[in-house]
C-alpha cells in the first residue's frame, strides 16, 4: 500500500515538473476568465460590433506565430512584463503596450514565444532586401498599412533597431527605423571565424 502511494506522488511530481518546464513554454497561456466573460456578457442573436478591420497577412502572421490580444488587466504593462505569446500597440520606444492602437504614432508589437519584441509594419521590396541581407546602417521606411511601394509585410526585432521615429506620412503612420548592425550577423562571422581559425 506504501509503494502505491510513493509511486502516485512521484508520478504527479514528474508530470508537474514537464508541464511547468516543457508545455507551459510550448504554448500561449489560455486566459479561460476572459474567455468566460466574453460568453457571459454577449447578448444572444445580437450583432457583435466589427473592430477596425485587420488585413489577411497580419492576422496569418499572428497565428503563424500563436499570437494572442493583450488583455485589459495586461493594458500599458511594459513589454518586458507581459507574457510571451501576445500581440499589442506601442511607440516607438516600446515601453509599454496597449490593446489597441490609440492614435497614427503607435505600431503593432508582437512578443514571440520565445520573448523576442518585434516591429511589425509594411515596408518596400528595397528595404526588406537590405534587412535580409543583413546590410549595416541603413534606413528603413514602415508604414502602418501598405502604400506606394510598401506593400510587404516585415517583422524586425526591436532589439536591432538603434533608433526609431514616426517619419510623417499625411495621417503620420509612417516610421523611420535605423538599422546599424544587426547582432546575430556579429556572433555569426565570429563563429565563422574561429572555425576557419580553427581548421
Amino acid at each position: 500500500m506504501k509503494r502505491w502511494f510513493l509511486y502516485l506522488m512521484v508520478t504527479l511530481v514528474v508530470l508537474g515538473v514537464v508541464d511547468y518546464f516543457y508545455l507551459s513554454k510550448l504554448t500561449a497561456p489560455l486566459h479561460l476568465d476572459s474567455i468566460w466573460k466574453i460568453r457571459e456578457n454577449k447578448p444572444s442573436g445580437a450583432p457583435v460590433p466589427k473592430g477596425p478591420e485587420v488585413r489577411e497577412e497580419l492576422l496569418a502572421l499572428r497565428q503563424r506565430h500563436h499570437l494572442r490580444p493583450l488583455t485589459e488587466g495586461e493594458n500599458g504593462k511594459r513589454a518586458r512584463d507581459v507574457a510571451n505569446g501576445i500581440y499589442g500597440f506601442a511607440t516607438c520606444e516600446v515601453q509599454t503596450l496597449n490593446a489597441a492602437r490609440a492614435n497614427s504614432l503607435s505600431l503593432e508589437i508582437h512578443k514571440h514565444l520565445d520573448g523576442i519584441v518585434y516591429y511589425v509594419g509594411y515596408a518596400s521590396e528595397d528595404h526588406i532586401e537590405k534587412y535580409l541581407t543583413r546590410q549595416k546602417n541603413f534606413h528603413m521606411l514602415v508604414s502602418l498599412e501598405p502604400r506606394g511601394k510598401a506593400t510587404l509585410l516585415l517583422e524586425i526585432p526591436v532589439d536591432f533597431v538603434t533608433k526609431c521615429t514616426p517619419s510623417g506620412g499625411s495621417d503620420g503612420s509612417l516610421f523611420d527605423l535605423f538599422v546599424t548592425a544587426i547582432p546575430e550577423l556579429q556572433s555569426l562571422r565570429q563563429a565563422s571565424n574561429l572555425s576557419l581559425a580553427n581548421s
